[in-house]
């Protein structure tokens, strides 16, 4: 192992719920086997490069960078992303997860042009390449920021400039080839500003049919490299537009039809995002299992006194294990995973905090998976729900649902039975006690 940066620290094992090792695993033991499966396979745990080697520890206007990391001290920005790359490969390893992701920006420096870019993240992934083949990190998926820089202050795909549209185009090709170069899973599109501050200079509906075009230009792509991995959108509704056109995942898969992109795309879903959408995270993962489109997960949580991303590890198990429950019962990741789109508190500034974060949000997921399994097993939520819409399953719902009664039928069973239906309790103050059982 060539170390750099995290010398000190040895590779994390699991040592059971009774350690008081606090570098250690305590719920998280990859090769535990759950429901036939391992804990890894379930979880497909990944570390994010941005937030935990590209991000400084700035809060913006509030406060300059706090984090004192090798990598963004001044010097050549191509030996400082090797370096970076290092120090970021020592981490995946000691963390013994199988998976990292990336957007193009995080790994190698923006040149003076976008062939200049191109150069120096071949520079870069050449050298991940190897790290990748001596650790066996895999990469969960890759994307392009098309947000930081001022040239996308008014979106990417959505811009009104198609000059604007053209560079986002030539952006993403090159990750889409550089992620199935890698052996990528999946790539990734966050619409970070397709959205709009104000209507009052916005055509919507140019901006969106600019959008459906882009996607659909990176499906085409897509086939013709050969990429088998899944493509994916990540929905948010707002921040830093004020909204965005991807606001939430019954919004993405309505612009998917519209577009006829629903068998090309699914969703990522950001456990904050779905929170700032209105939503529950369990009721977004819902909705995608249910419409076909589940594809990842950033496993992350927000500050119920803050209204904005914060992007904090997960440490709430009883939410999460309902989340998790939820993607068991669909049948689970297929190219997907849990991906720590998460960062330290600003002023954890030592190397060893990093650790720490990631252990506790592991050991948070894999709380959340036992108790999973111990719901799926015992099969009371289910055969409550099943009892709740048992109706449908006899003769009158078979009828209404096959298309067998129409309006007039359904009006004149009522009428010449004077049916009254009587209403049945929903159980829910039950049902919530008895998921807290399981905790």
């Amino acid at each position: 192992m060539t170390e750099s940066y995290f010398k000190n620290i040895a590779p994390i094992k699991f040592e059971g719920p009774d350690t008081e090792n606090p570098l250690a695993y305590r719920f998280y033991d990859a090769k535990r086997q759950v429901l036939g499966k391992s804990m890894v396979d379930h979880l497909r745990p990944a570390v994010c490069y941005w937030h935990s080697f590209a991000w400084g520890g700035s809060d913006g206007v509030f406060g300059e960078p706090s984090l004192d990391r090798p990598w963004h001290k001044p010097g050549d920005p191509l030996q400082r992303a090797q370096e970076k790359l290092v120090a970021a490969f020592e981490f995946f390893e000691k963390l013994g997860l199988p998976y990292f992701s990336f957007h193009d920006r995080d790994v190698a420096p923006e040149g003076a042009t976008l062939k200049e870019s191109h150069k120096n993240l071949d520079r870069i992934l050449e050298s991940m390449q190897g790290q990748m083949q001596r650790t066996g990190v895999k990469l969960l998926w890759g994307t392009a920021n098309l947000f930081s820089n001022r040239r996308y202050l008014a979106g990417a795909a959505t811009n009104p400039d198609p000059e604007v549209f053209a560079y986002a185009a030539a952006q993403v090709l090159k990750v889409l080839e550089a992620t199935h170069r890698l052996g990528g899973e999946n790539y990734v599109l966050w619409g970070g500003r397709e959205g709009y501050e104000t209507l009052l200079n916005t055509n919507m509906k140019q901006e969106v049919d600019q959008l459906g075009r882009f996607l659909s230009l990176v499906a085409e792509h897509k086939h013709k490299i050969g990429f088998k991995g899944a493509l994916l959108i990540e929905p948010k509704p707002k921040e830093p537009t004020k909204h965005q056109y991807d606001y939430d995942t019954a919004t993405v898969h309505a612009f998917l039809q519209k577009y006829g992109l629903e068998k090309e795309f699914k969703v990522n879903i950001e456990a904050n995002h779905a929170i700032l959408a209105g939503h529950s995270f369990q009721h977004e993962v819902a909705y995608a299992i249910n419409n076909g489109i589940f594809g990842s997960i950033d496993i992350n949580r927000g500050d119920t006194l803050l209204g904005w991303d914060t992007d904090q590890f997960p440490n709430d198990v009883a939410e999460i294990a309902l989340v998790v429950y939820t993607i068991l019962k669909g049948g689970g990741f297929t190219s997907g995973g849990m991906m720590f789109d998460a960062k330290i508190r600003r002023p954890s500034i030592d190397p060893e905090d990093l650790f720490h974060a990631h252990i506790g949000g592991l050991d948070t997921l894999a709380r959340a998976l036992l108790i999973a399994e111990k719901m799926i097993t015992d099969g009371k939520f289910e055969a409550a729900t099943r009892q709740r819409y048992s109706g449908w399953e006899r003769d009158l719902g078979q009828r209404i649902l096959g298309g067998k009664a129409s309006l007039a039928d359904l009006s004149k069973l009522v009428l010449d039975s004077d049916l009254e239906p009587r209403p049945k309790s929903g159980r829910q103050e039950y049902l919530e006690n008895l998921a807290n059982r399981y905790l």
